[in-house]
């Protein structure tokens, strides 16, 4: 059975929303999270056959604000899941 815990949500942005016109939907996954526990979390959740996934790791950066203050953005991971043609996942 797959855990559909591991994907955190959808990501919406205007290069994900191009991207979902060649049938490539992207999403926050939990940091942990391998390729085929993605695919069949997908799968399972949103019904449709996926063909390939592609995992993108962006670490946590240091920031600094004025020159004192300093802070650390937070890092994720993303699953880029590409769908059998003629399929789609409508997130409304």
């Amino acid at each position: 059975m797959a855990d559909i815990s591991l994907i955190k949500r959808p990501w919406i942005t205007e290069k994900a929303t191009a991207s979902a016109a060649t049938n490539q939907y992207i999403f926050m996954v939990k940091r942990g999270a391998a390729k085929p526990e993605v695919k069949k979390a997908v799968a399972a959740l949103y019904k449709v056959d996926v063909i390939a996934v592609n995992m993108v790791n962006r670490h946590p950066k240091r920031k600094r604000f004025g020159g004192h203050r300093k802070s650390i953005q937070d890092g994720y991971r993303k699953a880029i899941v590409t769908l059998k043609d003629g399929q789609k996942i409508d997130f409304n």
